[in-house]
């Protein structure tokens, strides 16, 4: 395959950009499947975000809206995945801090609600155990994760599962 030039991979990069939001990231690791220098790479990237082709934040703001609602992921998965992309912490706490707390419980608690039909356990500790790890698993806190499993059990025979111990 022959290698690109400069000028267009970035043609390249700004079509892939339009397509859906990208983090620099991903834009750089296309660029460099292409063959380009780091030094071209750079020069593409910066142009890239003078022209508001990628934006970080932007990025986001759109990365954290779709994992909660199409992939049910918490905060915690969230972050964790945005940070393997390399976006800086202050975007990231601002990301996270716009979702709405009404819609992340009832994310959360619908969630749980079909995990445990389909969940069996030798008794309702062993099935809670089990929805906390499952809640754990998918990135929400287990301060969250705890209230809701209470609220699905509808009993307080649970306190000493109390998420604050974990």
């Amino acid at each position: 395959m022959k290698q690109a030039s400069e000028s267009e991979m970035l043609h390249r990069a700004a079509a892939y950009c339009s397509a859906s939001e990208r983090c620099i990231q991903d834009v750089e690791k296309k660029i460099k499947a292409a063959g380009l220098t780091g030094e071209e790479s750079d020069r593409i990237v910066a142009r890239l975000l003078k022209e508001r082709f990628i934006d970080e934040s932007r990025f986001a703001r759109y990365f954290v809206n779709d994992k909660l609602r199409f992939n049910k992921w918490g905060r915690v998965k969230i972050n964790y995945e945005m940070q393997r992309k390399g976006i800086p912490s202050d975007i990231r706490s601002e990301a996270l801090a716009n979702i709405d707390e009404q819609e992340y419980q009832s994310i959360l608690l619908s969630l749980l609600k079909s995990k445990k039909k389909a969940t069996r356990g030798k008794d309702d500790r062993d099935v809670y155990t089990k929805l906390l790890r499952f809640a754990a698993g998918r990135g929400f806190e287990m301060r969250e994760a705890g209230r809701c499993l209470k609220q699905l059990f509808n009993s307080s025979g649970y306190e000493e599962y109390d998420s604050d111990d974990y």
